[in-house]
This record gives C-alpha cells, structure tokens and sequence, in this order.
C-alpha cells in the first residue's frame, strides 16, 4: 500500500490506517526501538505508541515521508523512555546503558547542544547541515553513522556484521566524527 494513501486512511480517520502502518513499517520502528532499549517487551510498547501518535497527529499533519516521520517518532519514544529508564535506575542491562551513553557521549563531543530554546533555530540549521553532510559522503561511510548514531546499534555489532575488529571500527567511526567537527566548525555552526 502506498504512503500516500495510508495517510489519506489516517486523515479519514479509518482505523485500517493502523493496520497498515504496521504491516508496511512494524519491523523497521520495532527495530529502532529494539536497538535503543534492548528489550522486545519496551521496543513493541514504544512501535504501540508510534501508532498512537500518528494517530493523534494526522489530521493536522500530512507527513511527507511517512517513513521517515515514523522512524522519528520511534526513536524519539524510545530515547524518551531510555532517559526516563536511566534516570530511574531501572535500565535492562549494563552493557547496554554503558553502549548508549558512550553512543551519546561520542557524538555530543562534535555535536553541540540545542535543548535550549533560543538554540532550538540552530537545530534545525543544524539538522539541514548534517543531512547535506552525510551526502557527502561514501554510502558505507554514512550507512556506518546512521545506523551508530541514529539507530544507536552497537559497535561490536556493527564490527562483526562487517567482519571487522571493534576496535577498527570505532577508529573510523572517530574519524567520521573528527570529519563531521571539522565541517561544523568551517560552517561556524560550533
């Protein structure tokens, strides 16, 4: 079924709408979850209120990439029950809350903060610049730091999917972030 008319379902307010999101995108947004909070039982709550909010967001909205949209939403409930999992001390496993702090770590060395309101225009310059930067550069580069810093996947998981060691590829993750802090600072963006 196409984007278009899923979203046409929503607007209409036909519940098949839900039906159909699942089927097209369930796997992706459960996957998403899944790599951030590594626990099936939060990853399928998390792809439950993805629905949810796309059903109380459409009407007004009309998202022009629903995949997209939908990948935002769930990674966003997921890092939103992380936070609020971490801060609780209730996180599932060690190794896990340790792999997602040093992901987030890793990334806010070259990325700079813009929770704060008068930063939050400069977020989306920023947003622009980093979807014009990782077109630059080469497919296996920026599918690497997607699925790191986006997807929030592991780097031994990454590094053993490609049959590399660890340790290789956090070197070129680290060279990938030394690149993307080298052209925030040429854009005066930190």
């Amino acid at each position: 079924m196409e984007d278009s008319t899923i979203v046409e379902m929503y607007w209409n307010r036909d519940e098949d709408a839900i039906y159909w999101t699942n089927q097209k995108y369930g796997t992706m947004c459960q996957n998403i979850a899944y790599s951030i909070l590594d626990s099936h039982e939060d990853a399928e709550e998390c792809t439950n209120d993805t629905w949810l909010k796309a059903w109380n967001s459409m009407p007004p909205l009309r998202p022009k990439n629903l995949k997209a949209w939908l990948g935002r939403v769930a990674r966003n409930l997921a890092l939103d029950r992380w936070d609020r999992s971490h801060a609780l001390k209730r996180g599932k496993g060690v190794e896990r809350l340790e792999s997602t702090e040093q992901m987030w770590e890793e990334l806010g060395k070259c990325i700079p903060d813009s929770r704060t309101p008068e930063k939050e225009v400069e977020g989306e310059e920023l947003g622009r610049f980093l979807e014009k930067w990782l077109r630059t550069l080469p497919k296996d580069d920026r599918q690497l730091f997607l699925r790191r810093y986006w997807y929030g996947e592991r780097v031994k998981d990454l590094a053993a999917e490609r049959g590399e060691m660890a340790s290789f590829t956090a070197l070129r993750l680290s060279r990938l972030r030394e690149k993307l802090k080298k052209a925030l600072k040429k854009e005066g963006l930190m």
